[in-house]
C-alpha cells in the first residue's frame, strides 16, 4: 500500500484501487459489498488481488463520493462515465452526483470525481464543494422532495459542468435529470443552480437565500 497523505494506493497485480480519503463519507458500498476485496480491520483493508478486475471495477463504481478510483496495470481499461448525467437529493444529505463531470478546480488528482461525487447542500462543510458529513453535526434537515419538473430534454448524456460560484449556488450547465430523494425522476434541463448554502425555501434550487444568510463559500 502507498500513502501519500490523505491519498492511499492499494496495489494489485493487474489493478490498483485509490481511496481519497478526504472525499470519504463512509457511505459503506465498499465494506459491505460481497467478497473479501474490502475487509475492515484487515490490514491492508483493501486487497485487490483477492477479487476478479470486474469485480474491484464494479464494486468501486458504486462509490457514490469518487473516493474510490481504479487503475488497469494495462494503462487501456479505464471506468467510463454513465450515459446519463443525474443528480440524487438525499434525504437530510448531500446531493449525489453521477455522469461526465467536469467540476471546477479539480485536478487531475481526484480522478474519481470525474464520474462520481457527493456535493454539500447544507452550507457547513469544510471541504466544499464536496460533502464531509458536516449535514450531521448541523443536524441539517431537508427531506428531498423536488417540485418542479424542468424542461423535457432528448439527451441525457455529455458533459456536465459544475461551477461554484463565489459564496453563492452550485452551476450545472449540461443535459441532466434531477430524482428526488424518494428515487422519483423529478426533473430535467441543461440548466439549473441548486442551493449549497442550505437556507432555500425552495431547495434543491436556489432562491438568492445565500445572500441574508451571509453564505461563506471559504
Amino acid at each position: 500500500m502507498k500513502v501519500n497523505a490523505k491519498n492511499f494506493q492499494f496495489s494489485g497485480e493487474k489493478i490498483d484501487v485509490d481511496w481519497d480519503a478526504k472525499l470519504c463519507i463512509h457511505i459503506g458500498e465498499c465494506g459491505r459489498s460481497e467478497g473479501d476485496l474490502f475487509q475492515a480491520g484487515r490490514k491492508p483493508w483493501c486487497d485487490p488481488n483477492l477479487s476478479t478486475n470486474e469485480h474491484v471495477a464494479e464494486v468501486v463504481e458504486r462509490c457514490p463520493t469518487g473516493a474510490l478510483s481504479y487503475k488497469f496495470k494495462d494503462g487501456k481499461t479505464r471506468e467510463k462515465a454513465p450515459a446519463k448525467n443525474r443528480v440524487t437529493v438525499s434525504y437530510n444529505g448531500p446531493y449525489f452526483v453521477t455522469g461526465d463531470l467536469a467540476i471546477d478546480k479539480i485536478g487531475d488528482d481526484m480522478p474519481g470525481v470525474a464520474f462520481r461525487a457527493a456535493l454539500c447542500r447544507c452550507g457547513a462543510s469544510a471541504n466544499k464543494p464536496f460533502c464531509d458529513n458536516s449535514h450531521e453535526k448541523i443536524e441539517f434537515k431537508d427531506y428531498a422532495a423536488v417540485g418542479q419538473s424542468g424542461t423535457q430534454i432528448n439527451d441525457m448524456g455529455g458533459e456536465l459542468k459544475i461551477t461554484s460560484l463565489e459564496n453563492g449556488p452550485l452551476l450545472l450547465n449540461g443535459n441532466l435529470t434531477i430524482n428526488s430523494g424518494s428515487g422519483r425522476k423529478a426533473w430535467q434541463g441543461d440548466k439549473i443552480a441548486l442551493c449549497r448554502c442550505g437556507a432555500s425555501k425552495n431547495k434543491p434550487f436556489c432562491d438568492g437565500a445565500h445572500v441574508e444568510a451571509g453564505f461563506k463559500s471559504d
